[in-house]
């Protein structure tokens, strides 16, 4: 719309003629040496175009239209009464007396539009405030005589200076706010990224005044933060639906931007915040409880069947589970130098991502695979020293081989989101460095606490009871875990090669460990049948899986939950219309959401209360990697998933639940949020 208008008003100065020009010429004041101003003007139909120039000396600014914290921004008052509309290039950020202000320095040149005026002359004057480490407030009069002869480079002088004035578009993104605590929160996402964006705000209405903003930038996501005070210095309690205005840089371009203020929520730290201590402890039980994730219990198994080859030898048993847990703590450590370097980048974080990466996922199926394989005994003998070999018979013997249990024991965990583990995580992603690597070294030690319990007391595996026959039945079993955990990570590439190309990878690992189960079977005990009849009963039903075309019946449909995508603008919607909202962030990666939606969201009681007139079902799917969710998860302060929230009329703030759900305390927190 700009664009438009300034091509109008530029067309009529050429159909005017410019038949006349006045000139202030450089104007000083002997109480202001710091500066010099020029004012032209431009006659034009019915009104005229402007140039205020100012200069300034080293080391000294003027204001924009919004000072910020402290400053007057220019002004003219008009002798005769005439209206000006000014123009404000780009400003800058600059610091005076600890006070954040937003303006010019060196020089600037604001274009302004006249209205009103009638006679010869433009008389007024000009209110300028200039400051270095002190202010000074200058008036400086004008007087223009119109009758002057024309400047021939005014008109070029003009359209210069209009293209230095934000334009009402330009930039593409997607933008959101709203109040998080004390700081006003805008979110955005933009397909052609972030590059040295900046924020510079206007006031909102009730002299409500952001601060100087915190810019963060991860992928195509943008965080814009700022604490936001009233003209009393105490902070608002709600922006919801004031009207923010600001200009928003990118990559060389300004844009004029308003928004609509959504809906308040809760702060992203907790007042008081935590402190490292409390976070370190968190770490410690969430790591700790992490062994009891089902992510883990194929490693378990492996561990396992290590102890009953290890028989009573004290000394072994201590050496593979100081092995396992050196393993434990290496892949945390590894964890912790990865995300340092998503940090520095200014990459996405969050627990789990790797699972996002279908190559690291693959990595993951041929190794828990090739597990599997060695544990139904396809590799009971030695191959040569190499790679694969090492791989093959890692989970059957030596140090090496309890090392690697250790290290896909923590990766096949990082799906799971256990009960202090997010409060830890989301502390940790959010600290400086040194705090990150503290807490996930902490989370390591927690994990593999109860193997450094056996390691120091070898007894405990002792309880175990003696080597025989049914060993060979319980390794058995463990394959079936381990070809399990192996099967459920090729179904995640689903979601980056296709349904029917993920069901064939499914179908081809299901037949080959039906293949190599019928070639061992002089191994295999009494229930070899049975392990038979469920190999061959998997291949046939993803066989099944795969042909099938047909879509989801209407039945089907009606027996779930409305799913709506997930965004802040849908939430802002919701709450104005006066209904609750439930959001649930997931990914098919995530085991933790897996149970909440087969314990919870699927259960019939829950499915009828979501489907409520009155409800809106938000879903964010992070199976593949998401800026936009990235963004919406640390701006709550989260960065693992499962997420679960709730808003409502009694919930305006909203109200994160629990990782682990149950239907009570959802039930419960529904009707929380109604606010009756």
């Amino acid at each position: 719309m700009l664009n438009i208008f300034r091509g109008l008003f530029l067309l009529l100065l050429c159909g005017a003629g410019l038949a006349h020009a006045a000139d202030s010429g450089w104007l000083t004041s002997p109480q202001n040496d710091h500066a010099r101003i020029r004012l032209q003007a431009e006659r034009g139909q019915e009104r005229l175009y402007g140039l205020l120039t100012v200069e300034l000396q080293p080391g000294w600014k003027t204001y924009w239209r919004s000072p910020g914290e402290g400053g007057v921004a220019p002004e003219i008052n008009w002798q005769r009464g005439e209206k000006a509309q000014w123009y404000w290039p780009v400003p800058s950020r600059f610091d005076i007396s600890g006070l954040t202000t937003q303006g010019y320095h060196q020089w600037v040149t604001i274009p302004m539009i006249i209205t009103g005026h009638a006679g010869d002359a433009l008389d007024g004057t000009l209110t300028l405030s200039t400051c270095s480490n002190v202010c000074v407030l200058t008036d400086y009069p004008l007087h223009l005589n119109l009758n002057h002869p024309v400047d021939p480079s005014f008109q070029d002088d003009f359209e210069q200076a209009m293209r230095t004035i934000p334009a009402d578009g330009g930039i593409s993104a997607d933008l959101t706010a709203h109040l998080a605590g004390n700081q006003l929160v805008i979110a955005g996402t933009s397909p052609d990224g972030w590059r040295s964006p900046e924020v510079y705000f206007d006031p909102l209405d009730g002299g409500i005044l952001p601060g100087e903003p915190r810019v963060q930038v991860e992928g195509t996501a943008l965080t814009v933060t700022a604490p936001v005070t009233d003209e009393w210095g105490d902070i608002p309690t709600t922006l919801a639906g004031k009207t923010l205005s600001f200009v928003l840089t990118n990559n060389g371009q300004a844009q004029q931007t308003t928004l609509t203020v959504g809906p308040d929520t809760a702060a992203v730290r907790d007042d008081p915040p935590m402190n490292l201590g409390q976070m370190l402890l968190f770490a410690l039980l969430g790591g700790l409880i992490l062994n009891l994730m089902p992510c883990v219990l194929p490693v378990l198994g492996m561990k396992l069947s290590t102890v009953l080859h290890a028989g009573t030898d004290r000394r072994k048993i201590r050496l593979r589970f100081l092995a396992t847990s050196a393993g434990i703590l290496f892949s945390f450590a590894l964890l912790a130098a990865m995300v340092t370097a998503l940090k520095l980048t200014g990459a996405a974080l969050g627990w789990g991502i790797q699972f996002q990466n279908p190559w690291f996922i693959g990595l993951m199926v041929a190794v828990t695979f090739v597990f599997a394989l060695n544990l139904f005994g396809v590799f009971s003998v030695l191959m040569p020293s190499t790679l694969a070999g090492r791989m093959a018979t890692a989970g059957g013997s030596g140090t090496f081989g309890s090392f690697c249990e250790g290290v896909f024991a923590t990766l096949l965990a990082t799906p799971c989101s256990a009960p202090f583990l997010g409060t830890a995580v989301a502390f940790a992603l959010g600290a400086p460095l040194a705090a990150l690597w503290l807490i996930f070294i902490a989370l390591g030690i927690g994990m593999a606490g109860p193997w450094l319990l056996v390691a120091m007391v070898p007894k405990i595996a002792l309880l175990l009871p003696r080597p025989g026959r049914w060993m060979n039945g319980v390794k058995t079993l463990l394959a079936l875990l381990m070809l399990a955990s192996s099967l459920w990570l090729a179904t995640l590439l689903a979601q980056h090669v296709g349904e029917r190309n993920g069901g064939m990878i499914v179908l081809v690992l299901s037949a080959i460990a039906l293949v190599a189960f019928v070639c061992t079977a002089e191994r295999r005990g009494a229930f070899f049948a049975l392990v038979l009849a469920l190999l061959a009963a998997l291949s046939g039903f993803q066989l099944h899986a795969v042909l099938r075309t047909a879509p989801a019946s209407a039945a089907d449909a009606e027996a779930s939950i409305r799913w709506q995508p997930l965004s802040e603008a849908a939430i802002a919607q919701a709450l104005a219309d006066g209904k609750r909202v439930f959001i649930d962030i997931s990914a098919d990666w995530c085991v933790t959401c897996k149970v909440n939606e087969l314990r919870v969201l699927n259960q019939p009681e829950i499915i009828a209360a979501l489907n409520l007139p009155d409800v809106v079902a938000l879903r964010g799917d992070w199976s593949k990697p998401s800026d936009a969710i990235a963004a919406f998860l640390q701006q709550r302060g989260r960065y693992a998933i499962p997420f679960n929230q709730l808003y409502g009329p009694g919930q305006a703030a909203g109200e994160i639940l629990p990782p682990l759900l149950d239907k009570h305390t959802l039930l419960t927190a529904l009707n929380r949020a109604k606010g009756e």
